[in-house]
This record gives C-alpha cells, sequence and structure tokens, in this order.
C-alpha cells in the first residue's frame, strides 16, 4: 500500500510521485495511448501524485489527455508541475509572462486550478526571482493555483521567499544516498519552516540498482543526459569503487527483504527528516511492483548503520542544493537546457516550446 502525506490543509498526496521527464522523449519513443493506459495503472496501485513541468515536452498535455480519457482517475490526481522561465528571459519576467505560462499549463492539463505549481530560478544574479514568486502567489490569490513550491532553490535565496511572505509549501530537490547536499542546511531550514521535501534522483538514474552491480565504470556513451548528470555526482561522491560499495551493501539488504537495491536506496530517503515523497521515473510499469514495495519496507537500525558506514566515507558533494548544476561553466552546468519554455508565438501550437 502507498502511504500518504498530508502537504497542507486538504491536501494530501502520495508518497511515492509519479515522475514525468522520463516521457518527455529524451529516453525514447513515447506511446502516448499507452502512456495513458499506464498512468491509470499507477493511479489504481495507490500511485496518485503526478509530477510534470512546464519544459518537459508534451508532458502537461499529456497528463491533460489522460484526465481527459480517465475521468475517474482524474478526480483521484494530484498534478505537480513547475514555473520555469528561459534563462534569456530572467531580465524581462514580468507579470503577463507568469500568467502567460500559468495559463497555458491549465490549458494543457485541463484543469481550472493548478494543485501545485513549483518555480525554479537559472540565475540568482538576476534579481528578480522574488518579484516572479511573488506573481505567483498573486495567481494562487487568484484561484488559479492552489499551492506554491519551489525546485532546487538554494538554502539563502529560499528564505528570500519566506521572507517575502510567499507561502511555500515545499521544495523538490535532488536526494538520494550519493548525493546528501540536503544536509548542508536546506532539511534544517525546511524543518524551521514547515517546507516538505519531494525528493528526485533517489535511485541516481538508475545507477543505483542491480544493472550496475559490479559492473566497471562507464566511460562512454551512457546514452542521455540522465545518467550523464548521475556519473557526475557518483565522482563527487567518492568514485565508482565507493559507489560498488555501497551497491554491494544495498543489495545484501535488497536480497534479505526480498526486494531490489532501488527499492532500498528510495525508501532511505523516504525516512529521512522533513521528506513528503520520493518521485520515481517512470517510463512504463515495468517497475511498479517495485515502486508498490517502497511503502511497505522498513529497515531497522542495524541496516541503516551499515549503508551509514559506507555513505560517511563520501567526499561529496558539495555545496548547497543545485549549486553544482547552477555553475553554467562547470561540468554539471554545461550538460543542462536552459531555454525550452518559450511562450508560443500567435501562429505556434499552444504546446510548442
Amino acid at each position: 500500500m502507498i502511504p500518504r502525506f498530508g502537504l497542507a490543509d486538504g491536501y494530501s498526496i502520495s508518497r511515492v510521485i509519479k515522475g514525468g521527464w522520463h516521457l518527455a522523449g529524451d529516453h525514447g519513443a513515447i506511446d502516448p495511448a499507452q502512456a495513458r493506459r499506464d498512468m491509470a495503472t499507477f493511479v489504481d496501485a495507490g500511485i496518485t501524485t503526478f509530477d510534470c513541468a512546464d519544459i518537459y515536452t508534451g508532458v502537461e498535455t499529456l497528463i491533460g489527455e489522460f484526465r481527459k480519457a480517465y475521468p475517474a482517475h482524474a478526480k483521484r490526481v494530484q498534478v505537480h508541475t513547475k514555473f520555469v522561465p528561459d534563462l534569456s528571459d530572467l531580465q524581462t519576467v514580468d507579470r503577463g509572462y507568469v500568467e502567460g505560462i500559468v495559463d497555458r499549463s491549465l490549458r494543457r492539463l485541463g484543469m481550472e486550478q493548478l494543485d501545485l505549481v513549483q518555480f525554479h530560478w537559472w540565475d540568482f544574479t538576476v534579481p528578480r526571482y522574488v518579484e516572479t514568486a511573488l506573481e505567483l502567489d498573486r495567481l494562487r490569490r487568484a484561484g488559479k493555483i492552489a499551492h506554491i513550491g519551489v525546485t532546487n532553490f538554494a538554502t539563502a535565496r529560499l528564505a528570500e521567499l519566506v521572507d517575502a511572505g510567499i507561502p511555500i509549501v515545499s521544495h523538490q530537490i535532488q536526494y538520494s544516498l550519493v548525493d546528501d547536499r540536503a544536509n548542508h542546511g536546506m532539511v534544517n531550514y525546511c524543518r524551521s519552516q514547515d517546507i516538505s521535501l519531494l525528493c528526485y534522483g533517489t535511485v541516481s538514474g538508475g545507477f543505483l540498482s542491480e544493472r550496475w552491480l559490479g559492473r566497471t565504470a562507464p566511460t562512454v556513451d551512457l546514452g542521455n543526459r540522465s545518467l550523464i548528470k548521475y556519473k557526475l555526482i557518483i565522482d563527487d561522491f567518492g568514485g565508482w569503487d565507493l559507489f560498488q560499495e555501497l551497491l554491494r551493501v544495498l543489495a545484501r539488504l535488497a536480497d534479505k527483504h526480498g526486494t531490489d537495491i532501488a527499492t532500498v536506496a528510495s525508501r532511505v530517503i523516504l525516512d529521512r527528516d522533513e521528506v513528503a515523497a520520493v518521485i520515481v521515473g517512470a517510463v512504463n510499469t515495468a517497475h511498479l511492483a517495485s515502486h508498490e514495495q517502497i511503502g511497505g519496507l522498513r529497515l531497522n537500525l542495524a541496516e541503516l548503520a551499515a549503508i551509514a558506514e559506507v555513505t560517511d566515507r563520501r567526499q561529496g558533494p558539495a555545496g548547497d542544493i543545485y549549486e553544482l548544476e547552477r555553475d553554467r561553466r562547470g561540468v554539471h552546468g554545461r550538460i543542462m537546457k536552459y531555454e525550452l519554455n518559450a511562450l508560443p508565438s500567435a501562429a505556434a501550437p499552444d504546446d510548442a516550446n
């Protein structure tokens, strides 16, 4: 059974969230009809919260089509999307821009109110993020948005939004056994402000799995940006040898509990302070049985200590949330795509981006 969490008054989410990035096309061709059937299967399994974004090409529209095709299921679904202005637009973001993106998300999803909008800002040296967040809060008060969250904010920048009176209920961050940057101040701050963490990357793009156990480190042809991104984090963590030690410990625990490495890795993060949910990237239902096991798995103190014996020898990654990725000249930042959210021209299709 998938447990639930009260993210805000009157608003409950599944503690395992179905991620949408993998449906954007970077991980292979998507059959829209099958994707809609898969969404219904996830809902039937108790994974009723879907994560998407304005910059995930076609995913908001796909969820909107699912909601129309499966109206009974749609009534049980919570949709979390994002507001991610393009890097080149940060200097000029204004009320019209913000409302235009939000209205487009409403149209794509076929919703009268967005359940949760998660705000991302590429470059904090462009000091318009507080006033932009205030525009999102204006739309919340106008009824277009139910709740506001952020994603990949630095601790001090998140504090600026809170100090401005913006009611932030959640922060979506990368958090895993190999990436503990949340513990560099963010967890403590979110605890002090009653902000819940929604965590992606808990299985490091699939590296935390049996597939990589006992294998030599990949050097070329990783296939997609997701794998490149998480391999860089593994390098920062302490390298491939230390990562293999972690996989061996997780494999022993998985065998003991009759599950797999990814489920153990996700459960550990789900039990961390301030974590409301983990986000599982799912192109289809192939791993749904494992996702369902996350809710019921329990690890004892000795098992957690065995994991910590390895992770306590980490070397990194260093810095605050998303600090490495925000450096566009660094190896983490160079693989990011910063221009995916252009509003369409009058002649362009509504969901072009």
